[in-house]
């Protein structure tokens, strides 16, 4: 079974995955924070890909990509330095990156090296969804590489349920239509979002991302979904501390979180 499948039926509450970017704070850094992160406890880690026009992105995560790119990080060079992660990395890993890198890299290729170095899930925040079915779908599927979609505060119930339909693995909870970044409490328009999807009875568990940065936020996400995704509040601590057990440490510390 795929390894994020497997988290999410043996925990279906409480689940904290972390971002960061390949590439960032320093081009080698990637394989020690996957080792920091796991060793503190983190059950599923997302590594974006870095991109020159990350739309869905705020300010933080937009400096770690532009300096991750001219530090000389690719999508090749971050595969390689994947290679024998799965030696010591047990938690599910999940790639994030949008959809020109990945289609110019050739989805067929793509997958496959995904699937070599034991990536379990994607997600390409601008993958048109009938793209997914027609072309992508078919060749993850192959691979046992899960898409993960997106949702916001503006996508119909009718969708969510297509959505719900066509994945499987869970569904990314954006907690608002805008960028990433911190925020320090999620108000009553967000909580009445996270209410409603809860109410719609979905088969497949919900992971809330966006703004988590704090013990607010972090138990708002929790209280409504099967888990919470921090993404910018690593990355700065990564930027400011060049240390990945240091800024994982204090990331913990920051949601109050026990280590």
């Amino acid at each position: 079974m795929n390894r994020i499948n497997t988290l999410f039926s043996n925990q279906t509450r409480g689940i904290l995955s972390v971002y960061f970017c390949a590439g960032h704070p320093s081009v080698n850094s990637t394989v020690s924070i996957l080792r920091s992160l796991q060793r503190h406890g983190i059950q599923m880690i997302e590594v974006g890909i870095p991109f020159s026009d990350p739309m869905a992105d705020g300010p933080v995560i937009q400096d770690a990509a532009t300096k991750a790119l001219r530090g000389g990080m690719t999508l090749n060079l971050l595969f390689d330095q994947l290679q024998h992660v799965r030696d010591e990395i047990t938690v599910p890993l999940i790639l994030m990156g949008y959809l020109n890198p990945i289609y110019h890299y050739g989805y067929e290729s793509f997958f496959s090296r995904c699937a070599a170095v034991g990536i379990d899930g994607v997600i390409i925040p601008d993958l048109p969804f009938d793209d997914y079915l027609s072309e992508v779908k078919p060749v993850a599927d192959r691979f046992d590489v899960k898409v993960i979609m997106l949702i916001t505060p503006e996508t119909s119930d009718e969708r969510i349920r297509f959505i719900d339909e066509n994945t499987d693995a869970f569904i990314y909870m954006v907690s608002s239509a805008a960028t990433t970044g911190a925020q320090r409490r999620f108000d009553a328009a967000k909580q009445a979002y996270f209410s409603r999807i809860d109410r719609m009875g979905l088969k497949h568990p919900r992971m809330i991302g966006f703004g988590i940065s704090n013990p607010q936020t972090l138990g708002a996400a929790l209280a409504a979904a099967a888990g919470a995704i921090v993404g910018s509040k690593y990355v700065s601590l990564l930027d400011s501390t060049h240390d990945p057990d240091l800024a994982t440490s204090e990331l913990l510390q920051a949601l109050g979180v026990n280590p």
